[in-house]
């Protein structure tokens, strides 16, 4: 039995990597040899449950508290396998009970008791209250238990993440979203790439900044840069640059507006103060300066103070997403109009009118209807 030992530890080498099948057929053939090494039972239960092989974890981990009733880390994995295998709650809070009593200062078990008492209380209150929708007034009414093992098992397990994981879900599916802040801070504390937690971070850090794309832009970026795999970060980057963009639209219409005020579009025959057509070359100069001005400081300006992986973002969303490039050819068109009313030798306002009129109508067309995107 000298072997066995090392066999153990290359099994668990296998699982950690990943390689459940490999840790199954090794652990297997060592339990062949010795058919009570409760270790390799309780890993090899471990190792069903990843491969979602419920029936055999729940075989495995009864062979290991056969041979030790009180191998916590057993009793941990039956209580899943227990309710995968239709068990149920019940049986699954009865398991983790029996752990919480053999290990009192195992935060592990407080965790999962948590998660499992929570969810017993959800689901009894929808049932009182004759309805399967989890409103706020059932999740209002759900007891306290479950949050108080959860704060037992972060007290035990202060740098444990799944410990807060539960302690967050818990206070999500509450509604205490001041207790939710407080869990997520503490997960990306000692996590800063997990994805549940940064993504949910950053986009309320959005929404706070919610009259400022560019500031929202640049912190789905930064938190990209940390988590470049995560999807939800990266939604919500796209999201903040197509506002970034239909903010362009706005700018082109100040400069097609600008362009009608200079040339005096509407002005009538009797007017004393009617503007002669067509302007004279200082006027459509001074013009084209205002309209350069616009667009400096309200897109090329914010453009440039980008992060470096906002600004690629901007040109990938133009190449990926049709809205992106109706937005931007939106925002071209009216700029096009305003530099024709501005800059032709008009003689005559039909023209210049029917100009401004489509470089107002173009870009109004879908902004009420395109902003849904971004909510």
């Amino acid at each position: 039995m000298t072997t066995a030992p090392n066999e153990l530890e290359r099994a668990w080498a296998l699982y950690e990597l990943g390689r459940y099948d490999e840790a199954v057929t090794r652990l297997t053939a060592l339990l062949t040899e010795d058919p009570d090494h409760t270790r390799a039972w309780g890993a090899l239960a471990r190792a069903h449950l990843k491969r979602y092989r419920y029936k055999e974890a729940l075989e495995a981990s009864d062979q290991a508290l056969r041979c030790d009733p009180e191998y916590v880390d057993a009793l941990l994995v039956r209580s899943e396998a227990v309710r995968q295998t239709g068990g149920g709650i019940a049986a699954a809070e009865e398991t983790l009970r029996e752990a919480v009593r053999v290990a009192p200062q195992f935060w592990g078990g407080y965790a999962m008791l948590a998660d499992i008492v929570f969810r017993r209380d959800l689901l009894r209150c929808a049932h009182e209250a004759g309805t399967n929708e989890l409103t706020p007034e059932i999740k209002a009414a759900v007891p306290a238990e479950g949050a108080g093992l959860a704060r037992e098992a972060i007290r035990l397990g202060p740098e444990e993440v799944y410990a807060y994981e539960v302690a967050l879900f818990i206070a999500h599916m509450s509604g205490a979203e001041e207790d939710s802040d407080e869990f997520e801070r503490a997960i990306l504390r000692l996590d800063p790439t997990h994805p549940g937690a940064l993504s949910r971070q950053t986009a309320k850090a959005a929404r706070a900044e919610e009259s400022l794309a560019r500031r929202a832009t640049d912190l789905y970026a930064d938190a990209l840069s940390v988590a470049p795999d995560n999807a939800a970060l990266r939604g919500g980057l796209d999201k903040a640059t197509f506002r970034l963009l239909r903010g362009t639209r706005w700018l082109a219409i100040a400069c097609v507006l600008a362009a009608g005020v200079t040339v005096d579009l509407f002005a009538t025959a009797d007017d004393p103060v009617q503007r002669e057509l067509p302007l004279p070359l200082g006027q459509r100069i001074w013009l084209l300066c205002i309209m350069a001005l616009i667009w400096g400081f309200g897109a090329w300006r914010v453009y440039r103070r980008l992060r470096t992986g906002a600004r690629l973002n901007v040109r990938s969303l133009i190449r990926r997403d049709r809205w992106a490039r109706v937005v931007v050819g939106q925002a071209s068109f009216t700029t096009l109009c305003a530099l024709l009313i501005g800059q032709v030798p008009w003689t005559d306002r039909t023209w210049p009118q029917v100009l401004f009129w489509s470089g107002l109508v173009v870009p109004w067309l879908t902004i009420s209807y395109d902003r849904r995107r971004t909510e």
